[in-house]
This record gives C-alpha cells, sequence and structure tokens, in this order.
C-alpha cells in the first residue's frame, strides 16, 4: 500500500511540473498548420496560377504594338535638287502602332482559359492536401510524445516498486533471512531498468525537438503534451464500416482533374489545326526631320484568315491529336486504378483500428493478470512461499505488460488519425 501511495505522489509531482508547458493537440496542429513551409509553398503556387488564370483572361483583348525607327545617314540618302529639294535627306523616320483582335482562334482561346483555372483549381487541392499532411504528421509526432510520457510513468511505477522490494531486501539481509545474493538480484534488476529509464528520457529530448521543428513551437525540454491515454475504457471505431466515400479525398479530385486536363490539351491542340480569323487596324508615320520632305500619315485596317491544310490532315498535327487521345486514355486508366487503390487503402486502414481494438483488449486482460501475479508473487515472498527470481519475473512481465498496454492506445490514436486522413476527415484549417 506504501508504494502504491508513493507512486501516486511521484505521478502527480510528474504532472503538475507538466502543467506549466503542456501543450494540446489542437494548439500542437495550429502552430504546424502556421508554420509549414510545404503550406507557404502551396499559397505560392496558387498566386502563380492566378497570376496564369489573368494572364489568359487577357488573351481575349485585342493586342497593341507599337514600332519606331529612325535612320540617320553620313551622307545624303538622296541629294538636294533645286527646286523641287533645297537640301538632300539624310535622315528618316518611321512610327506605327498596330492592334489585333481574334475573332476565332480554333478554340485555342477559350481552351487556354478553362486550363489556367483547372491549375488554380489543382493548385488550391494541392495545398489542401499538404495542409491534411502535416496534420496528420503532427499527430502521430504528437502521439508518439504521449507515448513516451505514459512510458515514462510506468518506468516510475516499476521503480518505485523495485526500490520497496530492494528495502525489503536490505531489512532482511540485516536480519540475516535472506542471502546477500538474493539483494544483487534485484538490484540488477533495478540497474537495468534506470538505463532504460536514462534511453527514454533522451528518446524524449529527440522526439521533442523533432516536433518543434517540425510544429514551430519552440523546443523546450520540460514541454509535455497534454493529452493522456484514459487506458480504463477501450476506444471505438469512427464507424459500423469503412467510409470509401472519395468524393472528398484529395488524390481522388486530382485524378478527376488528370483527365479533365488531358481532354483540354487534346482541345487546345486540335485547335492549331483548325482556321483562325483577326481583323486588325495600323497606322504609321514617316518623314525626314529637317529636310524639304513632309511627314505621310497612313492608316489601314486588315482581315487575316489562316487556314492550315497539311497540318491537320497529314502533317504533325495529326499525330499530336493521336497521342493526345492516348494520354486521355491514360489518364482514364489510371483513374479506375487509383481509385480502386484508394477503395482499398480505407478499408485496410479501417481494420486496422480494428485489429488494435483487439490488441488493446488482449493487452488490458494480459496487464490485470500481471498485476495480480505481481501482488501474488510479493505476498508468497513474504511468506516465504517463492524465491526473490519469481518476484523480478512477475515484475518485469508487469513491466512488459503496462508497456505493452500504453503502446497499443497510442498506435489507436495514430491509425485513427490516418483513418481520418485517408476518407478525408482531417481538420486542416488553421
Amino acid at each position: 500500500m506504501k508504494t502504491f501511495f508513493f507512486s501516486i505522489f511521484i505521478l502527480s509531482c510528474l504532472q503538475a511540473g507538466a502543467q506549466q508547458h503542456s501543450i494540446s493537440l489542437q494548439q500542437s496542429k495550429q502552430a504546424a498548420l502556421a508554420y509549414s513551409y510545404a503550406l507557404k509553398n502551396g499559397e505560392l503556387k496558387i498566386s502563380s496560377a492566378q497570376a496564369d488564370v489573368a494572364a489568359a483572361k487577357s488573351d481575349y483583348l485585342p493586342s497593341v504594338s507599337a514600332t519606331g525607327v529612325g535612320l540617320f545617314g553620313f551622307k545624303d540618302f538622296v541629294s538636294a535638287m533645286p527646286p523641287l529639294l533645297e537640301k538632300g535627306v539624310n535622315n528618316l523616320y518611321l512610327f506605327g502602332v498596330t492592334g489585333t483582335e481574334a475573332l476565332y482562334a480554333g478554340g485555342k482561346i477559350k481552351t487556354g482559359n478553362q486550363l489556367a483555372a483547372l491549375q488554380l483549381q489543382v493548385s488550391q487541392i494541392r495545398k489542401k492536401q499538404s495542409a491534411d499532411s502535416v496534420v496528420l504528421l503532427t499527430e502521430q509526432k504528437y502521439w508518439n510524445l504521449v507515448n513516451i510520457q505514459e512510458q515514462q510513468k510506468t518506468i516510475l511505477l516499476n521503480e518505485a516498486l523495485l526500490n520497496a522490494v530492494l528495502k525489503m531486501q536490505k531489512d532482511m539481509l540485516a536480519s540475516g533471512l535472506i542471502a546477500r545474493n538474493d539483494l544483487l538480484k534485484v538490484k540488477v534488476q533495478l540497474s537495468q531498468l534506470l538505463v532504460n529509464k536514462s534511453k527514454l528520457q533522451n528518446g524524449r529530448h529527440v522526439a521533442q525537438l523533432d516536433f518543434s521543428m517540425y510544429t514551430g513551437i519552440p523546443f523546450d525540454s520540460l514541454m509535455t503534451m497534454q493529452d493522456t491515454l484514459n487506458k480504463t475504457s477501450t476506444p471505438t471505431l469512427p464507424a459500423l464500416q469503412p467510409d470509401t466515400n472519395l468524393n472528398g479525398n484529395a488524390n481522388y479530385q486530382l485524378l478527376t482533374k488528370r483527365i479533365e486536363g488531358e481532354k483540354l490539351q487534346t482541345r487546345l491542340a486540335n485547335g492549331d489545326n483548325l482556321p483562325s480569323l483577326s481583323v486588325g487596324l495600323s497606322a504609321s508615320q514617316t518623314g525626314s526631320i529637317n529636310s524639304g520632305i513632309g511627314s505621310n500619315f497612313a492608316p489601314a485596317s486588315f482581315v487575316t484568315l489562316s487556314i492550315p491544310i497539311s497540318n491537320g490532315l497529314w502533317g504533325r498535327g495529326k499525330q499530336k491529336i493521336k497521342q493526345h487521345h492516348i494520354s486521355e486514355q491514360i489518364a482514364r486508366n489510371d483513374f479506375s486504378d487509383g481509385q480502386n487503390q484508394l477503395k482499398v487503402g480505407i478499408v485496410r486502414y479501417w481494420y486496422d483500428m480494428q485489429d488494435q481494438l483487439t490488441q488493446i483488449s488482449y493487452a488490458k486482460d494480459n496487464l490485470e493478470q500481471a498485476t495480480e501475479n505481481v501482488k501474488v508473487n510479493q505476498d508468497n515472498y513474504k511468506a516465504g512461499l517463492a524465491t526473490i527470481s519469481e518476484v523480478l519475473d512477475a515484475q518485469a512481465a508487469y513491466q512488459q505488460a503496462s508497456s505493452t498496454v500504453v503502446t497499443a492506445f497510442a498506435d489507436f490514436n495514430v491509425r485513427a488519425a490516418v483513418y481520418r486522413y485517408v476518407t478525408a476527415k482531417t481538420e486542416s484549417q488553421p
């Protein structure tokens, strides 16, 4: 009973000190989303795609260009011819402005705008995908730290147990009731436990550093995770059966966008084989400075009609269309295969959670038996009915059972996070 209250006291002290530096899972996810360079790059890619959309829309507007040419000769281009031309001409200038408006370009302008809009959608989906990945990895790192914290509590309980046995051994040795060899066995097992305790502490520091560098939360060796593992109750599955609805799945959405993109690429290539019609207006001014020749203004309008013939009938254009149709079929095949793989993955991760619940059930039963076994062996040892080796074996089995329960609960939380990720149930809003 003294051992029990001593263990509770140690854990209470540990938790009281940890509250000053505790971090919740929600805080961790928000910090990681705000800090992630992948999301920052995703936002930049969206801005780039938005610029591409604006550029594509500008193709609907007239194209205007200006041209200026000036010539100066060290000798006259045209000699003086009095009285028609009093001075020789040694310079010429030309300034012109041309505006062109495409009336029909084989549908390439409209298709180009649709492609730009599609790329913007893809960039937005990829950003959401990156955000979901950040949340998933943050949860995995978080529950790993929770697992380590709970393992440390288990170590403290077993350390208290062995210290109580060691004290009892010392008293019995002083009374001449046991051999010194029995005392050494307890010390050896306690030393091994202290080595494991040190390794676990070092592993926690490494995990804390990794967590801090990923989430952007300043590193603090006293930092603790606010959540604990409620081992008194068994968690439940999020649904009675796997949710294979893929509409919200980012990978599924990207597969559908790929098919759309390939169709638009085919239409864009086909536009090169269609006629194009445009109208334009041109105005130019020519003349010479400080000469007897006056300037001349010449406005003009024009219509341009281009009809490709060989390109679409037997040239490269025909083969490009064929290649794009093949790419469309490949995209459709990949869509069907990818859709099946995504559904299989969802079902697999759902059964992983179910298997983990079975592991938790077995681990809890094993811990209950190991706890009773420790108590029985301690009582038998005090009564002289068991050896110290049996007591230490029972303690080792109890420690292993306690550790297994902690790991089983932590693993279930990780598997649940993965399932939420593959079913697009991840909350990834910063």
